[in-house]
């Protein structure tokens, strides 16, 4: 009996479909036809099998297929006019699910719907089969995939270069309110993205020692004895730029074994060492961020930054001994590599080791290329982020890159003191070997000397960094140093997560607002007309129902819709000061107790994010939120007026739900800690009025807004570094402050954890004693500052009108400005049209 695929019948068996429109056709017909073929040829399953996640492997596959046409037709573009490609190389790339974002990109969202239910099947129930692809954990990652997607839409060649790990950083659950981190399992079922490219592929070193030698011309040259060698296998996956034939691509590399199976151990009965290598080398890319705290694993992030780099690198100069009308020493004018804060900056040394040792070139000429190819984003201010490496186990692995980065030091350090005679205290700071507390290679500084161009990701994180992290290099080279404010792209954040907004938007200003957002100035246009409120309110409170839904779904937490919600979702640090909301919280909820019939704006609180699994006070911020839930949610006399909830595994997925379902943004880092922030612009995007200090992208977001239209407490910047020159003392401010005093008293007391006295006392032992980030001193602010929100929010007009104010001004902090400045400014890269041949 022959397997017949539903739906795979012709409506004229006569007149089969022309093959091309299968693979590339973009209507509703040929979509069913290419589905229906996936699913036979592809997904090789019988009609009775057929479940909603196996049309989303053939959905993607098909529409994979029309990128395609797309992806050769921009490489060959690019090559055959001889334009500039940039090379984002990253650590990180959160992307997020493909599928509803290539429909969108493509413009067949419409007709997607049309072919799946054509088969018997919902496109909403098919999107929800996607799993959320392990490549990133915060705004780093998701930074990176949102630039993919301007330089496709804006028409810049790029490739994107990292790791395809494996396993995600972890997926997390909660288990009597603590963190539990559980595999990230997000290959299980495989990527229908990815094309795997066994035929691009490098040998990667690893330890061992180095030797001199006299090569054929006479020259003194190095050479490197490996302990160990890994092969890096390509993976590729399209990206697609909205309304454009061009598509880029994102290039990932897994780590193999280069014999990955010994017959002769096999033979002889051996069967681990038959396979030894092969698991010791697929170790490198098995996992996201492992936990650093072990040398093992300081050791194994190393080997992953350098194991991606050096792949990436070598990908490029193959790329260069292929083109006929330019040579290695072009590479400046042919690419641009921009490392993504300091993970893949032991590229500078890569690059050099690659154009002197194996190229052969000059020093100073290799050098010229070097420093003309790099730019470098810092994305810290924080100095635990700005990596350092013991020198013992650089050596150890990368004992060749370790004297290039000497030589490298040697002669920067004489540039430091011929533009500064005598300061040998700058020369100390500027070196690349740090002496403080044991040796060490300053990563951050090796960027820094290495790139033409370095930026920060706000203003006030650019100024930051040229007054006090890389202050001596601004001194020295000030021409290298600009600004460059991170941006999201609407059409993920906006478009498809709030298409009750998207259609509004469209309707009354026109759909350009998807590749020019500064158009949502439009909506100032309206925003007085009380018809337009209405409508504008009612998509909030279906975007809030639709977030009710899902929490009560995943943690048994129902949400009113008509309650203010109050959002704060990111990674968990103390900077960003989560346990500044939960006082907050618990001040509520002390009020309520103390008078049941008090009348306050209802409230919920909602938090999301990940610890990382070594960071002990941020695992016990999460605790406290959870236990702080359990009581609230479970008291009658509270849950009235406040409710509270975590949401597990924040990712992009659940971004889409929770962006779009936002009143108030909290953004209450310490002030001159965040570099940016991209949650922040997101919650903007989708009308969230913001509380938050002035730190990070905050500063322009206030300005763009209008300060009417922003929430601000805090301590300046300035303020926070005077009180701490001053000697801060937080014991003073729990002392003055009774409110403050009596909360800290009850997380103390048990209260919130049945009693144990024992849970919490490091979280309040360091808010009373040390308290880094200055929690108490911002309490009272904070505090006043959110009597200000629950006052505003009761006048519903003038609250609609921030909201539609905040998104009519949000066109700053489109990703596709902040492409445009680093492809005009820093990259030279310009944008190149891709037509497709009939």
């Amino acid at each position: 009996m022959t397997d017949v695929v539903q739906g795979s019948e012709r409506p004229d068996s006569s007149a089969p479909a022309d093959p091309s429109h299968v693979r590339t056709g973009l209507d509703a017909e040929d979509l069913r036809e290419a589905i229906t073929d996936h699913l036979r040829y592809s997904i090789g399953r019988p009609a009775a099998a057929l479940r909603p996640e196996h049309y989303y492997r053939a959905l993607a596959l098909a529409v994979r297929d029309r990128m395609q046409d797309n992806r050769v037709a921009s490489t060959q573009t690019s090559l055959d006019l001889g334009k500039k490609v940039t090379c984002y190389l990253s650590a990180e790339f959160l992307m997020g699910p493909q599928l509803g974002n290539n429909l969108l990109n493509l413009g067949i969202e419409d007709a997607a719907g049309s072919a799946l239910a054509s088969l018997g099947q919902d496109l909403d129930e098919v999107l929800a089969c996607e799993p959320e692809p392990g490549l990133g954990n915060g705004g780093l990652g998701r930074l990176a995939a949102c630039y993919l997607d301007s330089l496709a839409t804006l028409e810049r060649p790029a490739i994107g270069y990292g790791i395809r790990y494996e396993f995600g950083i972890f997926r997390q659950e909660f288990s009597d309110g603590w963190q539990i981190e559980l595999t990230d399992n997000w290959l299980a079922n495989g990527n229908p993205w990815e094309i795997a490219k066994p035929d691009v592929n490098y040998l990667v070193n690893w330890g061992g020692h180095t030797e001199q030698y006299v090569d054929d011309s006479g020259a003194l040259r190095v050479r490197w004895l490996p302990r160990q060698v890994i092969k890096g296998v390509a993976y590729d996956t399209p990206i697609q730029g909205y309304g454009v034939h061009t598509c880029n691509v994102l290039t990932l590399w897994s780590a193999r074994a280069v014999e990955s199976f010994a017959l002769d151990a096999f033979n002889t009965g051996d069967y681990y060492r038959a396979v030894e290598s092969e698991v010791t080398s697929e170790t490198v890319t098995k996992v996201l961020y492992p936990n650093d705290e072990p040398e093992a694993g300081k050791r194994l992030r190393l080997l992953q930054q350098y194991f991606f780099v050096s792949c990436s690198l070598q990908h490029v100069v193959h790329i260069m001994d292929d083109l006929a009308d330019a040579s290695l020493v072009d590479l400046p004018e042919r690419f641009a590599l921009q490392l993504n804060d300091t993970h893949p900056s032991i590229g500078v040394a890569e690059l050099m080791r690659i154009l002197v040792d194996e190229r052969r070139l000059a020093w100073d000429e290799a050098w010229r290329i070097t420093v003309a190819t790099f730019g470098y984003t810092n994305h810290t201010l924080l100095p635990e982020a700005l990596e350092k490496w013991p020198l013992e186990l650089f050596r150890d692995s990368l004992p060749r890159h370790l004297e290039i980065i000497y030589e490298i030091n040697r002669r920067f350090l004489d540039e430091v003191r011929a533009h500064f005679p005598g300061d040998v205290d700058r020369v100390r700071r500027m070196s690349l070997i740090g002496e403080d507390g044991g040796k060490t290679v300053r990563m951050a500084h090796l960027a820094t000397v290495g790139s033409h161009a370095i930026n920060g990701v706000a203003a006030l994180h650019s100024d930051l960094l040229k007054a006090s992290v890389l202050k001596d290099f601004y001194e020295l080279w000030p021409e290298r140093f600009s600004n460059k404010t991170n941006g999201v792209t609407p059409r993920r954040f906006l478009a498809l997560s709030n298409p009750g907004l998207r259609g509004l938007l469209d309707r009354t200003i026109g759909d350009g607002w998807l590749t020019h957002l500064d158009r949502l100035r439009g909506l100032e246009d309206v925003v007085d007309d009380p018809d337009f409120r209405r409508e504008w309110r009612d998509i909030k409170r279906a975007n809030k129902f639709r977030l009710s839904n899902y929490l009560h779904a995943t943690i048994g937490v129902e949400l009113d819709p008509t309650w203010m919600f109050d959002i704060q979702v990111k990674r968990i640090h103390e900077y960003k000061r989560q346990h500044l909301s939960v006082l907050h919280i618990i001040r509520q909820y002390l009020r309520l107790k103390a008078d049941p019939g008090l009348e306050i704006a209802p409230r919920a609180y909602v938090f999301g994010g990940k610890a990382a699994p070594g960071y002990f006070m941020a695992k016990r911020i999460i605790k406290l939120i959870n236990a702080v839930a359990e009581t609230v949610n479970g008291d009658p006399e509270v849950n009235r007026a406040m409710k509270v909830a975590f949401v597990p595994n924040f990712n992009v997925q659940s971004a889409h739900l929770i962006y779009p379902a936002a009143n108030l943004s909290e953004q209450i880092s310490t002030a001159g800690k965040e570099a940016s922030g991209t949650g922040n612009m997101k919650f903007m995007l989708n009308g969230a009025v913001t509380i938050g200090t002035l730190d990070g992208a905050n500063v322009e977001i206030r300005d763009e807004a209008g300060p009417e239209n922003f929430f601000l407490f805090g301590l300046t910047e300035s303020e926070v570094e005077q009180l701490k020159r001053d000697g801060y003392r937080p014991e003073d401010y729990v002392a003055a402050n009774e409110e403050l005093r009596t909360v800290l008293d009850l997380i103390s007391s048990g209260q919130f954890s049945h009693g144990d006295t024992e849970v919490f006392r490091p979280l309040v032992d360091n808010l009373r004693h040390d308290d880094p980030f200055l929690v108490c001193a911002d309490y009272a602010s904070y505090v006043e500052c959110q009597d200000r929100v629950a006052a505003a929010w009761q006048d519903r007009d003038a609250w609609s009108r921030m909201s539609i104010l905040n998104t009519a001004r949000s066109g700053k902090f489109s990703s596709d400005r902040a492409i445009t400045e680093y492809c005009d400014d820093i990259w030279n890269v310009g944008p190149v049209t891709v037509t497709l041949q009939d």
